[in-house]
């Protein structure tokens, strides 16, 4: 895969603010880690409930894993491709997301277990109180969150970027219902249905983790076939292909074979093509290649297009 002649001063200025914007929100979204995983943490503690250990140990898994990224790899996401590392180091990031998903899905499975087996042994008491109140104040302070990096995502969001803004929608909306659980806890003390109490919060325990489970299978496999090349999804090789038919139809050009690789943010675009009168001009095949990845920025966030011209055997 080729450079396409490397980075050009606007280019350059272009990376330069996604990578301003992308500190911002990944700065926003290790302040706010901080700040619930201490407060959760303490909470754990003071009441016993797995509800909240999930909720902490969700977010110290993702602190872990944002300290590195911000340091480390955010930087070199925007370092141009050379002929020592043709995919620059895009890969990384598909790899990082791996391994972050893959560590919080050993956890929630391990935290599912133990909350199968405290429910099979008589369930936990807890404050509910106490925690429906604290878990109304951590859904407000996410969806405070979740709007700061809502709105300057705006202007760029990156997979990672996403993946973060994700966990906070989740955040917000898990937070209200393990509130309202709880909130029915309290309720249900007060009735012949008493003993319910004590399996609240294993079980709630227990569908938060189901329903956080969701997005780091899908996400796990994702970014392995982005890791071993795999071809991206079949809306996607149709979207671009879409694009590129119908600027080469201009100058009466035919798509032979389209090769597309994503991994990480960058998007790589091969088109073998042949020319219907066998004549190639390379100022209109360089027009050709402008105006391709021009439109497919408008949907991808780094691509490269390459037009190869189909030769016989």
């Amino acid at each position: 895969m080729g450079n396409e002649g490397g980075f050009g001063v606007g280019e350059n200025e272009k990376n330069q603010n996604k990578m301003r914007y992308e500190k911002i929100i990944m700065n926003i979204s290790l302040i706010g880690s901080i700040l619930f995983m201490l407060s959760e943490g303490f909470m754990a503690y003071y009441t016993k409930s797995h509800s909240l250990l999930m909720d902490c140990i969700f977010d110290v898994t993702d602190l872990i894993m944002i300290g590195p990224f911000m340091m480390v790899l955010v930087p070199l996401l925007y370092k141009p491709v050379t002929e020592k590392r043709p995919y620059g180091f895009s890969q990384v990031e598909s790899l990082f997301v791996v391994i972050k998903y893959s560590v919080l899905l050993v956890i929630t499975i391990q935290l599912v277990w133990d909350n199968l087996y405290t429910i099979f042994h008589g369930g936990r008491h807890v404050d509910g109180g106490s925690i429906a109140v604290f878990e109304l104040a951590v859904c407000a302070g996410c969806l405070i969150i979740y709007i700061l990096m809502y709105y300057f995502s705006r202007k760029y969001a990156s997979l990672t970027i996403q993946a973060e803004i994700y966990i906070w929608k989740l955040d917000v909306i898990s937070s209200f219902g393990v509130a309202v659980a709880f909130f029915i806890q309290i309720l249900v003390k007060k009735t012949q249905f008493a003993w319910i109490a004590y399996y609240v919060d294993p079980v709630v325990a227990i569908v938060m983790a189901c329903f956080l489970l969701i997005e780091p299978v899908k996400m796990i496999f994702v970014n392995l076939k982005n890791l071993v090349l795999f071809a991206p999804e079949q809306d996607i090789m149709d979207s671009i292909r879409f694009v590129a038919e119908k600027h080469m139809d201009k100058v009466y050009c035919d798509i032979e074979f389209l090769d597309v690789i994503q991994t990480g943010r960058k998007t790589w675009v091969e088109i073998y093509f042949k020319s219907h009168n066998d004549l190639i001009n390379t100022k209109i095949l360089l027009q050709l290649r402008n105006d391709i990845r021009a439109e497919l920025r408008k949907e991808f966030d780094q691509v490269y297009v390459e037009l190869i011209p189909s030769l016989p055997d």
